[in-house]
């Protein structure tokens, strides 16, 4: 049996039923809108599997046409035949795609922070490099970015930025950015001219829905500070920033970006969702016996997934071995084929995942046969 044919013949029926009850309109609001999801979701698959089929049909007809007493007949239904195998053979391998699992947060804006970790100054002004990277890259695809929270240093670094990223399939982009980035060059501060090794953490969370994530009051402490940020006099004079401290887990956020109290709040309740939710989505891969291929980690020099080498032009992703010889292309936000190979990565090991399910289905069909 064919699994993944009967399964779109059950996404088939299934259109066909969710359209029915879109037309006939008497379902209430709550309803149509988890049917217009769930319609959205089938949609494509489905459209692209009626393709397979009229391809499948076609076919057939050309099959019958190599029977054809007239020999030009039979060698154009020859080509024509040779032409629907191979799309056949296209369509079913980009139907497994469309197939594979889908990631529910891959529409949602980011949460991105970005620290500097092992290495000092100049870990600090990496992680500056590293900011302005995914600003370029931001400004790049026409999303929006605003800063939360930064705690910048001397010689335009940071020891911490946090942003949010606003726009279209963000979290789908850079969700694999997180874990430690280390950088190999030559630092300002190193007056002999000495390779240091230094790195940066990133971290990336999709933003959480409000009904996401319930918090009890009774667990926050909440301070106000002087923002230390842009602003003018205003800002300075007012406790403006504020700093929330999750006690049962130890996370703390704080915002300063905006001149209103309660909004830097607000914002700072939306990093802790953020930050809660991906500490329970990790708890979660690891009960069931895996572990995120894109941990953030320590930031120790050996816990790196890339490494900026300046000296020989090189950036590395060590995940998928991938290795681009334009370093400052790269750092001035140019990460499309980079971020490409990563999810190209990524859905090819998808793909063998949900190609060894089908395998251990059909043997377990054959078996019970």
């Amino acid at each position: 049996m064919d699994y993944m044919i009967e399964r779109l013949k059950a996404m088939k029926v299934r259109l066909a039923e969710i359209d029915k009850i879109l037309i006939d309109g008497s379902a209430d609001q709550k309803t149509l809108v988890s049917l217009s999801k769930e319609r959205s979701s089938l949609e494509e698959p489905v459209e692209m599997y009626n393709v397979l089929l009229r391809y499948e049909s076609d076919r057939k007809d050309a099959e019958m046409m190599l029977k054809d007493p007239d020999e030009e007949v039979r060698e154009m239904a020859k080509m024509e035949f040779n032409d629907l195998a191979d799309k056949i053979e296209k369509q079913r391998a980009d139907l497994q795609i469309a197939l594979l699992p889908k990631d529910e947060n891959d529409d949602k804006n980011i949460i991105m922070e970005i620290r500097g970790a092992a290495g000092g100054d100049e870990a600090n002004i990496f992680a500056g490099d590293l900011f302005r990277m995914y600003s370029h890259y931001a400004d790049s695809q026409g999303w929006k970015m605003q800063i939360l929270d930064s705690m910048p240093t001397a010689l335009n670094g940071f020891s911490l930025i946090s942003c949010k990223i606003v726009g279209k399939g963000v979290y789908s982009k850079l969700k694999f950015e997180s874990g430690a980035h280390r950088v190999q060059r030559v630092p300002v501060t190193e007056a002999n001219g000495r390779i240091q090794t230094s790195t940066a953490t990133v971290l990336v969370m999709p933003e959480v829905e409000h009904v996401d994530i319930v918090i009890n009051p009774a667990d926050l402490e909440i301070d106000t500070f002087h923002s230390s940020g842009a602003g003018g006099q205003n800002v300075n004079k007012t406790e403006s920033a504020v700093r929330i401290t999750h006690k049962p887990s130890g996370i703390v956020v704080s915002c300063q970006v905006e001149r209103d109290q309660l909004a830097n709040k607000e914002t700072c309740m939306e990093m802790l969702k953020a930050k809660l939710q991906a500490q329970h989505d990790e708890e979660v891969a690891l009960k069931v016996g895996g572990e995120r291929r894109l941990k953030v980690g320590t930031g120790e020099r050996n816990e790196r997934i890339r490494t900026y080498n300046y000296p020989q032009n090189r950036v590395t992703d060590h995940r998928i071995g991938y290795t681009s010889l334009n370093l400052p292309k790269i750092m001035d936000g140019d990460l499309e084929d980079l971020l490409h190979a990563l999810s190209e990565a990524n859905q090819k090991d998808l793909l063998e995942e949900e190609t060894k399910k089908l395998q251990e289905m059909n043997l377990e069909n054959q078996g019970s046969n």
